[in-house]
Parts: structure tokens; C-alpha cells; sequence
């Protein structure tokens, strides 16, 4: 197997391999072969060309999970340029936000998204050209809009773009400390290199089945999407409502003879505790990976009750790093007795790990500390936070950039990490990265409220707890003013749990906010 380091190559290489290979579905809808879904992405790639993308301008995607959304994202790739996947179901002033940060040149939406969008990129000054398709509805998917743009003013064909292995691929927004997400910008060479060790590692075949049930603006799609189609193999896209249905999902995962699963602990426990697994055959599925939080072992005991043929997988990694780390389950579970959690396992080569103290000195094994990653996977940096960026590496005298995840780790035999904790305030929820002060800032705009802490507590079913205390400068507001407000400015996974109006945050004493208080108050609840 051919090692590219162009994304869009992956699609092009695979449609002249296997031009008639079904290449995506949706369960009981519609479906592409290889050569249709580089036809069509083809076809964008040169209406974007038309549309002034140069190499290296950003398109921006506001989708709901489609098959005209990845096409999108690999016409985009093939002119050259990087996409921007925004949450769909976040409010449009954030999605706004991010478009603007990073200078979008089109924006690629749907028809009930489009005025919402509209308003609030106004609000900002800018107002980047439209593509607005209805995906998977004939007539107006993005065929049809490709269609109807093409007897206005045909779009000249063109060829792919000739792209560096360091120019940048995509652009993923997380949860930012500041109270603005912030762009993690990866390269061609970042996700190819994590690509790369997927196939070696993994062994993935034509004749696989790959899920795709994370978002696109989530890290996680980096393996679903391009691994499956490197290969050749099927990729089946979970939407959105199919996705948090558990009863629903197991019947698809068995009716799609789906062969490579990948999803957040969260979603396999909910499948384990309500989806009924008994009733279904899943002899196809042969690895489950899960990623993005920590999946506790009486939860993984109960799913492997019902599949215990295929082998599982732990994959680590922030966005900035893709998967860093991976630690394979055992076959056989009597291992586990001696676990509190899962391992997060080894380096993923070509990278590599470090262990290092407060002071940025590398700790001997069997000590904790925080881990650096260095390679071929790690970000380029930031998006246009140059302060960000250059507290995020350390340099080493041999000229390595090393990369802060901010987790606290301890190396044990073998070069086998255990994740302890985070060094500061951002947590997983349902595998998402949350900054609790992201969420802190957002409230803090409520004209109501005078202040506001975050704090989060272990949960046996979520992972984590959120709770907002506030205080507020006359009557408080209601808790489903608070809950509505929340929906308005923040994405569902980091809307708070639970909230709790007190007279005023406690202190200590050198007049900064307990948080340790609140946790304890936080707790006592859960």
C-alpha cells in the first residue's frame, strides 16, 4: 500500500484502483461508489477553483453528517485548500466565530442553517460566498447545486492540486482556555502520518466496514474517514439522531455488517446498557476502538458480554496530537482484575513520548508527570495564537518541538502510560474537550448573572459531572432560564448538568475562588 502524504490522493487512488467499490452509505439511504464520490468531489473542486480558492485559503463546512459533506471535504482538499468543519447543532454565533478567526473563503451550509449563519457572520464584518445545498435530498444536494451553477457559468476542469505534505489539511476548533475555541492546525503530513501507522497496526482490507459515527469537526472522523478510504473499504455515516439512539444504532451496526468500530466509551456503554445486543449477529466486527475518555472496566466488562469476538483497542491522543498513544485490551479479561482503568498504552511511531516535572525536566519511570509528544503527528500550532503557541512546545537543544498535552501520566514497564489527571481545568465529556472557563465565559455574558464558577466531578455514567454556581447581582435567574441561555451560546456536550444559584462564590484566602469548595458542594450532589 502506497504512503501519500495528499489527503485527497487517498480518494483518487482508491477510484482508479476500484471505481465501482461502494465507497459511503447512509443506513437505508443513500449511497456513492468510489468513482461517484471523486466525480462529485471533482466537480466541487473545480467550482471552488471558479470561486477564487487558491491553495491554502480555508472553506469553511456547516453540515449535519452527510455524503455531500465528505465529498466536500475532499473537493476542498483536491483544490488545495484546508477545511473548517463547524458543529451544526452549536449555536451559530460560535460557529461564526470560528469562520471569522480563520478567514473562510466559502462556507458550505445547509438551506436551515443559512440565515442564522448569515446574521451572525454580518455581525462580524465578513461575509465569505455561499454554497447552500440541502444534503441528500435529490434536487437540492450538492449535485443539483453544482448543477444549476454550472449553467450559469460552467466551472473549468481542472486538476488536483499539486499539495506540500506540510500544507494544512484541516483546521479543528476545541475548547479554548481563553473562552474562545482555538484552531488546531494539522497538515497533510500530521493526519497521513497517523493514517499510515492505522494501517500498519490495524490491517485494514477493501472488504471492511468502517462506522464513522464521530462528528466531521470531531478528531475522531481522522480515522474513519481516511483509513477507510485508503483501503478501499465502505464507510457508513452515523448521523447525528441515529448515533444517540442505542436501540437503533445496534440494529444498524448488525444490519451494515459494520467491521471497524470507533466511538467514545460513553456510546459503547449506552449500546451495552439499552441497545439489546443480544438480539442481533455482529460476527463482521473484528476491532472496536474507543478514544476521547476514560472507559470504566465494569462498563467495558458488560459490552464484551455481548462482543467478545472482536479485539479492542485504547487510542490516546489530544486534537493537537492525533492518537499519540494506543494500548490493545487483553483476550484474556482475567488481566483486568488488577486495572482501575485502562492503560493508555505505548507511543504510536514515529513519535515519541516524554515524562517531565513542572520545571520541564523529564522525571525517571514510575514518577508522574506531565506527557510531551514530539513527531510527525503533532499540530503545526494554533490558529493566529502566537502567545498559545509558543507555551505550548518546548524546545529541546536538539531543535525538537515538543508537544504539552497538559495530562498527567506515569511511564510504567515497557514504555506503557497510565493517564492520572489533567494539569488544568479542561475535561472529556462524551469524548469532546471541555474548558470549564470556555463555559465560565459564556455564562459571565448573561446580563443577570455577577458571578460564575464551573467546576466537574467524576460520573459513574457520563464520565463527568458539570456544575455552574452563580451568583447574581438581584433576582436569579431560573434554572430553565439558565439551561435556555446556556443552548444559546454553548454546543450541547458542554451545556452544564446541574446549576446552583448561591449568594456568593466562596473565597480563599487570598481572594480567589475555591473551586475546591465547590467540588466538594459539587460532589455531595452527584
Amino acid at each position: 500500500m502506497s504512503r501519500t502524504r495528499a489527503l485527497g490522493r487517498l480518494l483518487t487512488a482508491s477510484a482508479e484502483a476500484a471505481p465501482d467499490a461502494a465507497a459511503v452509505n447512509v443506513p437505508g439511504g443513500r449511497a456513492l461508489t468510489y468513482g461517484e464520490l471523486d466525480a462529485l468531489s471533482g466537480r466541487l473542486r473545480d467550482r471552488l477553483r471558479a470561486m477564487g480558492v487558491q491553495a491554502g485559503d480555508r472553506v469553511g463546512l456547516r453540515l449535519h453528517k452527510s455524503i455531500d459533506a465528505l465529498a466536500a471535504i475532499f473537493g476542498i482538499l483536491r483544490a488545495g485548500a484546508a477545511y473548517v468543519p463547524v458543529d451544526a447543532e452549536s449555536p451559530a454565533a460560535r460557529g461564526a466565530y470560528i469562520l471569522n478567526d480563520c478567514a473562510v473563503r466559502v462556507l458550505v451550509t445547509e438551506h436551515a442553517l443559512e440565515a442564522e449563519m448569515v446574521t451572525e457572520l454580518d455581525a462580524l464584518g465578513t461575509a465569505p460566498q455561499r454554497i447552500i445545498i440541502n444534503p441528500d435530498e435529490p434536487g437540492v444536494d450538492l449535485a443539483a447545486w453544482l448543477d444549476a451553477a454550472d449553467r450559469s457559468a460552467s466551472a473549468p476542469v481542472t486538476a488536483d492540486a499539486d499539495v506540500s505534505e506540510d500544507d494544512v489539511a484541516y483546521i479543528l476548533y476545541t475548547s479554548g482556555s481563553t473562552g474562545r475555541p482555538k484552531g488546531v492546525v494539522l497538515s497533510h503530513r500530521n493526519a497521513a502520518s497517523f493514517v499510515d501507522w492505522c494501517s500498519d497496526v490495524f490491517e485494514p482490507t477493501f472488504s471492511d466496514v468502517f462506522s464513522s459515527h464521530a462528528p466531521f469537526h470531531f478528531d475522531l472522523s481522522i480515522l474513519d474517514i481516511y483509513v477507510a478510504i485508503k483501503h478501499g473499504a465502505r464507510l457508513c455515516l452515523i448521523g447525528e439522531a441515529l448515533g444517540k439512539d442505542p436501540a437503533k444504532l445496534a440494529a444498524a451496526i448488525a444490519a451494515e455488517r459494520i467491521s471497524m468500530w470507533y466511538s467514545t466509551p460513553s456510546i459503547l456503554s449506552l449500546l451495552a446498557n439499552y441497545g439489546k445486543l443480544d438480539r442481533y449477529d455482529y460476527s463482521a466486527l473484528r476491532m472496536v476502538f474507543f478514544a476521547g475518555e476514560v472507559f470504566p472496566i465494569p462498563q467495558f466488562r458488560a459490552l464484551h458480554a455481548f462482543w467478545s469476538g472482536p479485539r479492542y483497542f485504547n487510542l490516546y491522543g489530544p486534537t493537537e496530537t492525533n492518537v499519540c498513544t494506543w494500548y490493545e485490551v487483553p483476550a484474556d479479561l482475567s488481566a483486568l482484575d488488577a486495572m482501575n482503568t485502562f492503560p493508555i498504552g505505548r507511543i504510536c511511531p514515529p513519535n515519541e513520548g516524554m515524562v517531565v516535572d513542572d520545571q520541564d525536566r523529564p522525571v525517571t519511570a514510575g514518577e508522574p508527570g506531565e506527557l510531551l509528544v514530539w513527531g510527525s503527528n503533532v499540530m503545526r500550532g494554533y490558529w493566529n495564537l502566537a502567545e498559545q503557541n509558543a507555551s505550548a512546545f518546548l524546545t529541546t537543544a536538539d531543535g525538537r518541538r515538543w508537544y504539552h498535552t497538559g495530562d498527567i501520566v506515569i511511564e510504567g514497564e515497557g514504555g506503557e502510560y497510565r493517564y492520572l489527571s489533567r494539569r488544568d481545568r479542561m475535561v472529556k465529556r462524551r469524548g469532546y474537550r471541555v474548558e470549564l472557563g470556555e463555559i465560565e465565559s459564556a455564562l459571565s455574558r448573561h446580563p443577570a448573572l455577577r458571578e460564575v464558577a464551573v467546576v466537574a466531578v467524576p460520573d459513574t455514567d457520563s464520565g463527568v459531572r458539570i456544575t455552574a454556581f452563580v451568583s447574581s447581582q438581584a433576582e436569579p435567574p431560573t434554572i430553565i432560564a439558565l439551561k435556555s441561555y446556556s443552548s444559546q451560546n454553548l454546543p450541547p456536550y458542554m451545556i452544564p448538568d446541574a446549576f446552583k444559584v448561591v449568594p456568593a462564590l466562596p473565597r480563599t484566602s487570598t481572594n480567589k475562588v475555591d473551586l475546591q469548595a465547590l467540588r466538594t458542594q459539587a460532589e455531595a450532589r452527584a
